[in-house]
């Protein structure tokens, strides 16, 4: 594989298809894949997802991945599902996820005027700076589509919040592991792309014993 390559961690995700169409967009270099090796190799990681987390965590932990995602050093980007797999346990059929990033995945609550799930367009607003966000604005919208929001017990794990009801995280952020519920990978706003770009530009951290080259 080439080292440019992104590896979309295959658990189960049924967006993988949009996400390959707005990689292809940008013309980035990409392989979906189950295979340790070639998610160690790449230069960064997306774990999508539009499913459930209890089926996910099976597929990850039937392939051998739970302790290859939870160290992996590249840029990694969960979108959605993936984005809750990151934290400590979801409510979602009470299963324990990944564990890196502390928190909980908690279910909405049932609203009149905020219908369960939570579908449609919705700006964000960004609580702090991060390389993921360069240049997007609290005005721009995303596409939300899920039935439960990540909780984090960490503050400084929160980089962006939208409110449906309530107040819940949008993006999160720890070291080179990235968050997004809602999809960058919808092409009709130019903010899912810019965002793709902004992190297909972060690179790996420097290893042990490993020259940093800017």
């Amino acid at each position: 594989m080439p080292k440019s390559s992104i590896a979309i961690v295959n658990a189960g995700g049924s967006n993988i298809s949009s996400l390959t169409f707005a990689l292809d967009r940008i013309k980035a270099s990409y392989i979906t894949t189950n295979q340790i090796a070639q998610i160690e190799d790449s230069s960064h990681v997306i774990l999508p997802g539009v499913g459930a987390a209890n089926d996910a965590m099976d597929k990850l932990k039937k392939s051998n991945l739970i302790e290859v995602v939870r160290n992996l050093k590249q840029p990694t980007l969960g979108i959605c599902l993936g984005m809750q797999l990151l934290l400590d346990h979801s409510m979602e059929n009470n299963v324990n996820c990944l564990s890196i990033i502390e928190g909980r995945c908690k279910a909405f609550s049932q609203q009149d005027k905020c219908p369960v799930p939570h579908m449609g367009w919705n700006n964000v607003n960004f609580n702090k700076p991060s390389p993921l966000t360069e240049d997007l604005d609290n005005d721009d919208y995303f596409y939300f589509v899920h039935s439960y929001y990540c909780a984090p017990d960490n503050e400084d794990d929160i980089v962006a919040s939208v409110n449906y009801g309530i107040d819940f995280t949008a993006v999160v952020q720890r070291n080179n592991i990235y968050g997004v519920q809602f999809h960058p990978e919808s092409v009709l706003t130019p903010h899912g792309p810019a965002l793709m770009a902004n992190f297909l530009r972060q690179r790996a951290a420097r290893r042990d014993g490993e020259a940093q080259h800017g």
